[in-house]
């Protein structure tokens, strides 16, 4: 790396941190067990949103004993809302590593960490260079956004490849006695003043050693391709009352939120009521509400759009393992992902509000 700016780059970077960090409750703690959970929420996530997360997370498991003994149930429910549910069973499956293989200790090494479930380079870096104090890297696409600039890098940043560049970089730049300072900077520089559409450079602590601006060519970095088209999918949800009690099931344990309880969700081209009684061994007997909320619910790769139905059914055949009859008030004790939390919310305050 040809970049006759290093030291005075990395000493601007972390007085500037120092100075004008954002004060967040993970920040207050060097153990290697509560920065892992912080960065783990953190993953696709708002820092704004992630905090009570955190917070809350931490009241109920405070050691990475509790964690790794919870029952996965709770630990879903614990997560409700943050969405990308495999990165709380990932962590757990993690922590239980560190306690049968390790005594309870994160690993103080890249090796080690990365073998854990769920730990991939950047918070194998975070971890080292945040609870340890190692001069390790942790790139993030907020770091990638700023070194393209910083550094003039045109590579694509869309291929995985190109993430060697940024991490070989990131190990010549990184200030050698505050490691960690000096990878949260980089973090807090992309997330307030080095941001993805016009960065603030008159506000940057480092404008004056970055390559993409004194060029005039920041706004136009990093370079990356387009993602390709999200797949959208049609789905009717069925709220189903049987004898005053409601049909749920269990989503299956691999896959998009595995373990999840959700309605039951039948594509829109199915004839509903024969994939009702093929699927659950329910029969449907009188729809109560047609399509009383609408709901567009996008992940990452693709969008659910959601009709939801409030019907009157009974059971032909003893349900499948995975499904269950229980009151409206246990339905709200179960971890629900996002849409059906928000089918669930209209469904009691416009269908089963009580009647003035």
């Amino acid at each position: 790396m040809n970049y006759p700016y290093a030291q005075q780059f990395r000493q601007s970077l972390v007085e500037w941190y120092q100075r004008e960090h954002r004060d967040l409750p993970w920040r207050q703690t060097k153990d290697p067990y509560k920065i892992w959970v912080s960065e783990v929420m953190l993953q696709q996530t708002r820092v704004d949103t992630v905090i009570p997360y955190y917070q809350r997370f931490l009241k109920k498991y405070p050691t990475i004993g509790s964690l790794a003994n919870a029952d996965e149930e709770d630990l879903l429910k614990m997560w409700e809302g943050l969405g990308y549910y495999s990165r709380a069973r990932n962590l757990q499956s993690g922590v239980k590593e560190v306690v049968e293989k390790y005594d309870g200790i994160v690993p103080n090494n890249r090796h080690d960490l990365q073998k854990l479930k769920g730990v991939g380079p950047y918070t194998a870096g975070a971890i080292l260079s945040i609870a340890y104090n190692l001069p390790e890297h942790a790139v993030d696409g907020n770091v990638m956004r700023v070194l393209s600039r910083v550094l003039h890098i045109t590579e694509d940043i869309s291929l995985t490849k190109t993430r060697k560049i940024f991490e070989e970089a990131v190990e010549e730049l990184i200030h050698p006695d505050f490691p960690g300072d000096f990878n949260q900077a980089l973090m807090d520089l992309g997330a307030t003043v080095c941001s993805p559409t016009s960065p603030k450079c008159l506000l940057c602590p480092v404008r004056e050693y970055c390559i993409g601006f004194q060029e005039g060519v920041a706004e136009q970095l990093p370079i990356k391709t387009k993602k390709t088209k999200v797949k959208n999918e049609y789905y009717n949800v069925y709220i189903i009352v049987i004898d005053g009690k409601i049909l749920v099931e269990k989503r299956p344990s691999e896959g998009l939120l595995a373990n999840m309880w959700q309605f039951p969700m039948i594509q829109r081209d199915k004839t509903f009521a024969e994939e009702i009684k093929n699927l659950y061994h329910v029969e449907i007997c009188k729809v109560l509400k047609e399509n009383f909320f609408e709901l567009k619910h996008v992940f990452s790769h693709l969008i659910w759009n959601m009709q939801s139905h409030f019907v009157e059914g009974k059971v032909l055949l003893e349900l499948p393992e995975n499904v269950q009859l229980i009151s409206i008030e246990d339905v709200k004790d179960l971890p629900f992902p996002v849409p059906m939390q928000k089918i669930l919310k209209s469904m009691t305050e416009h269908i089963l509000k009580p009647s003035e």
